[in-house]
């Protein structure tokens, strides 16, 4: 026994030797690690050295604790703390029991003692220490430490710096299960069940904790940090407990938090947790006590909080307590408007609005603008826009607006306080910009909504503001334009006025016609203002396109008093010739001039009937413009021209509207048909030359002026077919187009005939343009690019326009597919997106037997090009090559219209297959772009087309190929699509039919190959595992080769598979749930979910499962047997103990 004792002596002296050697090489290795004059080989050695210690070493636990010593280091200590944090992580399950016990003891002891004072320990010391015993609790408890609660309650007495380590691990330990889940399903579910079981004894565990320390916290400063760490803990909790936790005590926990809100030390954290709070949703029934915030006291210390400061500078803590309490007032208006129909509108609440207004009106742009979404809730609101308070707060908001609307706080600027916030919320003026335009269309929603409540005040409000800057005289600042002497700039003090206040003239005068009764309009009082625009005169352009959208906006006054009609085109008409200085090229000039034409075609659209006496004079009016060639621009004859073809649709007289548009059209029908345009349009190289094109660009040739003016000539043909073939219509009333002469028979379903009047001129122009299409395409670059996009548009509008004359010309679609597919690999990705957006539009009307030829060999080529696109990016991911940041730009913008293109060829497909309506065209004239709306799910039955393009072998698969093979290309978005709405779809029309085998295994790999990309993202997953999940159920009884892929899947479960097929091939087995069989399914195939690179070179972490607490047992013996238990049965005798 004595020499036992003694080698046992020699083992414990000799392993104490190892420790201390290996602890001094560790801290070696540490303090090499962090020195910043270590070299990057020596560093690394170091980092390896650490590493292998923590994987290898058989003593990582007397070391670390050794290293965790409050003598060394904060470093070293972390270190130390770190290593046992990993045996924790990853040896845990394979510690003896002894060991376990030993740790975790060791552990609680550096709780108690192993750290300094509060105040001057490290918080990464106090981080990861928490994380030890967080790392412990998630295996242990509550089923091996059944008291770690209670332990965790003790150690608070020992101090505040305990008590700070006990908050850190209960917000660790609800972070992990609750926020993050990091835990496997049963553990989580344990440990989640026990919170929630001992919740009232943690919530007022917490609570007494914070009661404690706020009572005491100006007497040290560490009472100070643990009522911040209890206040960040009760955070963690207050999101998911429940809500009778929050409520209890008549809202105790609530008021505390208002009380802490004049706290400075703590107002912060306080107010995160209340803004927690306040933003819960549940039952409105429970949400109830939330509406005692709006008492007396919590009311006076949010109002007092949100009481501006007079402050020297920004102060950040402070800046950010603002806008979380912000938050909490935009949380609490939004529990009123809901609980405000359970409720009694709240006595207080004009203490509410006056502390809510006080964001509204703080210098901060940010602030400002986080409050508008409340605000229009509450002026929408069906009960609370009524009350009376409600109403006189929207007047103030109203007048809060003519401020806030008004441009100001550029970072770089010190002109307003604003810009002293600016300055912390944006990192440039572009940024700032950005975000102002934005708060602005926010602000004008609100105007609007707070127009209906009080449409008369706010008229009043716009009319005085109208008529104090026309009286104001103009001021340029000190920024100047540089158009010329003693014109505004963008940023002078009269423009930015002049901008904000239209911008609620007009918000508020549209919703005075909507919301007030004719009777009760301001009639007098809106002439009024009108003649003052009118006859308010302004050399300055910035100021006068504000006058411009102003007349615009008083229009509608107009409809009442007709005689003044003649003077408000008067004035749009000077605007249209404004010049400063003659033939100037100015900006703001263009801009004025093209506002006036776009007002012009506003009026006729919206009011054509009252504008049509009219008609006359602007025809003369228009003629005598256009008869000086250097008085208008091209633009600005084709929106003129534009205008007047809106009114000629009130002629509904086919012949009449015939006849003017002919007369209208002449000089473009004889240019674009004339020899000269056939031979430039039809010959590559006299195109060329023509378009000024096989010139240098900076050489000075004598032909430079022809080849603008020939391109101005293209332009302006082209701009004027897209003008009348998008406003030539006929009577929109059948009656009426029958008597005009507009219908010319019924088609066999029994629908109208129409013809266009401006079908004769149209179908003369097209040859000609699509001879340019076919120029542009192989030879584009960005000044003709217009030129093909404005191609494009005519024949998509076209079809629209004209439809059955349109759609019967002969080889229509041979003609399309010659001009515009003819050489599409040399159009860049961001000019085919607008293509596709017109061939979406187009498809809504032509007919199917013109679809398919054109489909055909579009999807075709996009098949070939979106495969070589994506292998490029592939190829480039794959590859490890150094790149200048140039070049990285450029591949991300090429990468980003790859991924666009790809989804907008899947929305052309998805329209065809299933009619859904993902585009809108933009209607104005001089946009090529495309609005995307949202589109809903596909449904099951077939479009006309999608069932033709079944029945052409060639198309079908070319769909069905660019669907299964974009599963695997790198965009998640248009995987997830892809796999729920298209695949599927257009698998099963031919799921009965005989499939080659080599085709379903291609399928089907297809589908596996899009897990191993976006597996890792559990929408896509789902997806992508329910559509493996349909292919193999429904193919695999006729193909066998369905079973040869599953088994080349790793880590499957031969046994589990065969289970599978079992259930899924014999008629006579037991079948599962939809449910269970879909997780069965996904547990087949999860061998092919790839991992996310974040993922793939992290150990895993393992935490084993304990004996449930809370799952019920099974019963021993299956209620169905074959014994008989009939009714007789069970009212026996024998039975009564049942």
């Amino acid at each position: 026994r004595v020499r036992c004792c003694c080698n046992l002596f020699l083992l414990t002296l000799i392993m104490a030797d190892q420790v201390a050697a290996m602890c001094e090489q560790l801290i070696k290795a540490v303090n090499m690690m962090m020195d910043p004059e270590t070299s990057q080989i020596y560093r690394l050695e170091a980092l390896k050295f650490c590493e292998e210690f923590k994987e290898t070493c058989t003593f990582c636990v007397p070391c670390g604790l050794r290293l965790a010593e409050k003598t060394q280091t904060a470093v070293v200590r972390h270190f130390g703390l770190q290593v046992l944090e990993h045996v924790v992580k990853f040896r845990w399950n394979n510690m003896p029991q002894q060991e376990k016990v030993q740790l975790k003891n060791c552990a609680m002891q550096l709780l108690s003692n192993g750290t300094h004072s509060i105040l001057e320990e490290e918080s990464h010391i106090k981080d990861v220490l928490s994380r030890i015993i967080v790392e412990m609790i998630k295996r242990e408890w509550p089923q091996h430490w059944p008291h770690m609660l209670k332990e965790m309650e003790s150690l608070t007495s020992l101090g505040e710096a305990q008590t700070e380590l006990v908050m850190l691990i209960l917000l660790r330990l609800a972070e992990d299960v609750i926020t993050f889940q990091t835990l496997p399903t049963q553990r989580r579910r344990d440990i989640q069940q026990t919170l929630t079981q001992n919740m009232d004894n943690i919530f007022s565990f917490m609570l007494a904790i914070l009661q404690i320390n706020v009572d005491d916290y100006r007497k040290a400063k560490a009472h100070c940090r643990v009522a911040v760490a209890a206040l960040n803990t009760l955070a963690g909790y207050i999101d998911w407990v429940a809500l009778a936790h929050i409520t209890n005590a008549n809202c105790r926990l609530l008021e505390m938090l208002c009380l802490l809100l004049s706290e400075p030390e703590l107002q912060l954290e306080a107010v995160e947790c209340l803004l927690i709070a306040i933003s819960r949703k549940g039952k409105l029934e429970d949400r109830k006590p939330f509406m005692l915030l709006f008492d007396d006291v919590a009311i006076h210390y949010i109002l007092s909080a949100a009481q501006p400061a007079e402050v020297a500078a920004v102060v950040e803590r402070h800046y950010i307590f603002l806008k979380r309490l912000c938050q909490v007032l935009c949380a609490l208006g939004s529990q009123l408007c809901s609980l405000v129909v359970k409720v009694e509108v709240p006595a207080n609440l004009s203490k509410y609005m006056e502390a809510f207004l006080a964001f509204t009106t703080h210098p901060s742009q940010f602030l400002k603008s986080s409050t508008q979404i409340t605000w229009g809730a509450l002026f929408r609101h069906e009960i609370l826009s009524k009350d009376s308070v409600v109403m006189e707060t929207a007047i103030k908001y109203l007048k809060t607006t003519m401020t806030n609307l008004v441009k100001t706080g550029f970072p770089s600027r010190n002109d307003n306080p604003s810009c002293e916030y600016s300055r912390v919320d944006f990192d440039s003026d572009e940024d700032f910009n950005s975000f102002f335009n934005s708060f602005r269309a926010q602000q004008g929603e609100v105007v609007r909504s707070a127009c209906r409540i009080v449409p008369l005040e706010a008229f009043q409000i716009a009319a005085e503001w109208l008529q104090y800057q026309i009286a104001s005289p103009i001021d340029t600042g000190n920024t100047t334009s540089k158009t010329a002497e003693g014109l505004c700039s963008m940023l002078s003090p009269s423009v930015v006025q002049w901008d904000a206040m239209t911008v609620f003239t007009e918000c508020v005068v549209g919703q005075t016609f909507k919301n007030l009764e004719e009777e009760k309009l301001p009639i007098d009082q809106g002439m009024e203002l009108l003649q003052a625009v009118l006859n308010y005169e302004t050399k300055d352009p910035l100021i006068l396109s504000c006058v411009l959208t102003n007349v615009s906006a008083l229009f509608p006054f107009v409809m009442h008093r007709p005689h003044v009609l003649p003077q408000v085109l008067f004035k749009l008409f000077g605007a249209i010739t404004f010049e400063i200085v003659p033939n100037s090229k100015v900006s703001s000039v263009k801009n004025v001039r093209r506002h006036a034409c776009s007002s012009i075609i506003k009026m006729c659209r919206d009011y054509p009937q009252f504008i049509l006496p009219c008609f006359d004079m602007l025809y003369n009016h228009v003629k005598k413009l256009f008869s000086n060639e250097a008085t208008l621009t091209q633009m600005e004859k084709c929106a003129l021209m534009e205008a007047l073809v809106l009114i000629s649709n009130q002629f509904k007289d086919y012949a009449k509207q015939k006849a003017f548009l002919e007369e209208l059209m002449a000089p473009v029908v004889t240019d674009w048909t004339s020899d000269e345009m056939r031979h430039v349009l039809w010959d590559p190289a006299m195109f060329l030359s023509f378009v000024g094109a096989d010139q240098v660009a900076n050489e000075q040739s004598q032909y430079t002026d022809t080849a603008g003016i020939n391109r101005a000539r293209l332009s302006f043909c082209l701009y004027t077919i897209l003008g009348v073939v998008k406003r030539a219509r006929w009577p929109a009333d059948l009656e009426e187009a029958k008597a005009g002469g507009f219908v010319v028979g019924c088609s066999p379903s029994g629908a109208p005939i129409y013809r266009n009047p401006c079908t004769t001129q149209i179908l003369a122009l097209l040859p000609n343009l699509l001879a340019l299409i076919s120029l542009c395409a192989p030879e584009l670059c960005l000044p003709y690019c217009s030129l093909f996009l404005f191609s494009f548009h005519i024949l998509g509008n076209a079809g629209l326009s004209m439809q059955h004359d349109f759609y019967t010309i002969e080889g229509l679609a041979e003609q399309i597919v010659g001009a515009a597919f003819v050489s599409l690999d040399h159009v860049p990705d961001h000019r085919l997106r607008p293509m596709i957006h017109i061939l979406i539009f187009f498809c809504s009307f032509l007919c199917t037997h013109l679809l398919c030829p054109l489909l055909g060999p579009l999807f075709a080529y996009m098949l070939q090009r979106l495969n070589v696109k994506w292998q490029v990016i592939n190829q480039r991911t794959s590859e490890e090559v150094v790149c200048e940041e140039s070049q990285v730009t450029q591949e991300m913008w090429e990468e980003q219209l790859v991924r666009l293109v790809t989804r907008e060829v899947l929305d052309l497909l998805m329209f065809e297959w299933f009619c859904m309506k993902c585009f809108l065209i933009e209607e104005d004239m001089m946009t090529d772009s495309a609005q995307t709306v949202s589109s809903g799910q596909p449904t099951d039955e077939l479009t006309e087309l999608g069932k033709c393009l079944v029945k052409h072998e060639n198309i079908y698969m070319n769909l069905l190929t660019i669907s299964f093979t974009s599963l695997s290309w790198k965009d998640t978005v248009n995987c997830h699509r892809t796999a729920s709405m298209v695949c599927w779809s257009l698998l099963r029309q031919v799921v009965g039919g005989n499939l080659l085998p080599e085709a379903v295994t291609w399928f089907y790999t297809s589908v596996l190959r899009g897990l191993q990309m976006h597996g890792q993202h559990e929408v896509c997953n789902s997806a992508l595992s329910h559509l493996a999940m349909l292919i193999y159920d429904n193919l695999r009884p006729r193909y066998a080769e369905l079973r040869a892929v599953m088994t080349q899947i790793p880590n499957i479960s031969v046994e589990a598979l065969d289970q599978y097929e079992h259930r899924l091939m014999d008629p006579s087995a037991q079948k599962f749930g939809e449910k269970k069989r879909k997780d069965q399914f996904k547990k087949l195939i999860a061998g092919t979910v790839g991992k996310a690179l974040c993922q793939q070179f992290r150990k895993e972490v393992h935490i084993r499962n304990l004996p449930s607490l809370f799952k019920k047992p099974k019963p021993e013996k299956e209620i169905l047997n074959n014994e008989a238990l009939g009714l007789a049965v069970l009212f026996t005798s024998e039975h009564d103990t049942l």
